[in-house]
């Protein structure tokens, strides 16, 4: 019943794929400069063509970005713990082996025992010659030397399903690893981006402010010739010291970006090695989403969902073993005598046994009762978390298509926005030096043109961010 829901649920999800996949608008772009290589070396890609299959240092030819990102993934703490506890999964399989495989060990062990005379072993014992004219000793030692097997016949498998689960969840371990990958490539390229329109952004405040006191020193000089009141310089002053105080909070946020990327690197805070020289024009490179089931193949987060659901399975049958009877067999053999020196007297003081014992539950099943209902709850939770993650796969392919889209129209906008704003600001100050414009026009010009120039960076770094997060949609960064 659950496997049926979780075929045709998932089929539904991949069909919504397939069309949005298929009729979302594809963004073409070629620049010698681009950052991210063309899907397949640049070669037109087939239907089939998925830039999720790509390796991360095809995608990224920024060798800077790249030695960041090779870096992360030998020092990123969290990802060095998950390695862990793969290998603790690893080891959880091997425990899982050893229970359904006999165990055999070696026993020695020395005792003594003094029976009462008037109980049956006592008065045996009393009337018992170890050798002609030789009572038995008392009390009596005991010395031991054996080999020793146990073994539970796993007739109803339960112990092999438990060593499956344990297989499927280490697999799923392995998932979790490459889902961390994924996420710390596409984490450590966005920071990346971040990193180089802040530093744009910088420049052109650094620009501006060039600008601006050129304004400044003419409008004192139009003060000197009494052609401007003192109002309109205090207000270019301010203009100026407005925009000087954008650098600190953007060197701010410089900081704390490289430190963002420190921390991911394992390192302590250091400069980010970097060139935002081009990163205006900076172009994103086609984007192939591939077929849906490229999709289940490539996405890590998918998988791991798909082998807790498997494990979860298999959780429930072992589960339900644990109401039939179990068989197993006990074995020893080895050398037992009252005094060591004996024990070399083969055969008599050959000692071996075998038995065999079959128990099962018959009244007060509670606990049993209790873990097969946990275990068939953890399968049904499995189920939801399948098609959560899922549905999750889903949206943010279909989301990030979308976002490129809409940001590219959006770069176009705003690009021809600030070409108008820029030339307003030509036209503003050749107006306001002939007197035929007023301050304060100059001033809103500037302030415009300005916030649009930063606005374009802003969409520049969300259009890069897109593309490293629709690389991470589709399953990219851990191959």
């Amino acid at each position: 019943m659950s496997n049926k829901r979780i075929l045709t649920w998932a089929g539904i999800a991949l069909s919504a794929l397939t069309y949005t996949a298929c009729n979302a608008p594809s963004q073409v772009q070629r620049s010698p400069n681009k950052t991210l290589s063309a899907a397949y070396n640049g070669q037109a890609a087939d239907s089939t063509g998925n830039v999720g299959k790509l390796k991360w240092k095809d995608y990224f030819t920024d060798p800077q970005l790249n030695a960041l990102i090779d870096t992360a993934l030998h020092n990123n703490q969290e990802l060095n713990i998950t390695l862990q506890e793969i290998e603790i999964s690893r080891n959880e399989i091997r425990a899982r082996k050893g229970e359904y495989l006999p165990f055999v060990g070696l026993r020695g062990g020395a005792g003594i025992e003094k029976a009462g005379r008037y109980t049956q072993v006592g008065s045996s014992e009393a009337t018992t010659e170890i050798k002609p004219g030789r009572e038995t000793p008392e009390p009596l030692p005991d010395f031991v030397v054996a080999a020793y097997a146990r073994w539970e016949v796993d007739i109803w498998h339960k112990l092999r399903n438990a060593k499956k689960a344990a297989v499927n969840r280490y697999l799923s371990s392995v998932e979790g690893k490459n889902f961390m990958m994924t996420n710390i490539v596409s984490e450590i390229a966005n920071s990346y981006y971040e990193l180089l329109a802040l530093d744009t952004q910088l420049n052109i405040v650094n620009q501006n402010i060039e600008i601006q006191n050129n304004a400044l020193r003419i409008v004192k000089m139009q003060k000197e010739a009494t052609r401007v009141t003192e109002l309109a310089v205090r207000r270019f002053e301010a203009q100026v010291l407005n925009t000087q105080n954008r650098q600190y909070a953007i060197r701010q946020r410089i900081v704390e970006t490289e430190n963002r990327i420190n921390f991911l690197l394992g390192r302590y805070p250091q400069p980010v090695l970097r060139n935002s020289q081009n990163f205006e024009n900076m172009l994103p490179s086609v984007i192939h989403a591939g077929i849906p089931s490229q999709l289940m193949e490539n996405r890590p987060d998918v998988r791991q969902a798909e082998q807790d659901l498997e494990a979860s399975k298999l959780d429930v049958l072992v589960a339900r073993a644990n109401f039939y009877p179990s068989l197993g067999l006990n074995a020893a053999v080895g050398l037992q005598a009252f005094n060591p020196i004996y024990l070399g007297n083969v055969p008599k003081s050959l000692m071996s046994t075998l038995v065999a014992d079959l128990a099962g539950p018959l009244i007060n099943k509670n606990a049993i009762q209790a873990t097969y209902k946990s275990a068939n709850a953890r399968q049904i939770q499995a189920i939801y978390n399948y098609e959560r993650t899922v549905l999750n796969a889903y949206m943010e392919v279909v989301n990030q298509l979308s976002n490129i889209n809409n940001l590219q129209q959006s770069f176009d906008t705003k690009t021809r926005e600030v070409a108008a704003l820029t030339e307003s600001t030509n036209i503003a100050n050749r107006l306001f030096t002939s007197a035929r414009a007023d301050y304060m026009e100059v001033l809103l010009t500037q302030r415009e043109a300005l916030e649009s120039r930063f606005d374009l960076i802003e969409t520049k770094m969300q259009q890069m961010n897109a593309t490293v997060n629709i690389y991470r949609a589709l399953g990219g960064g851990w191959n």
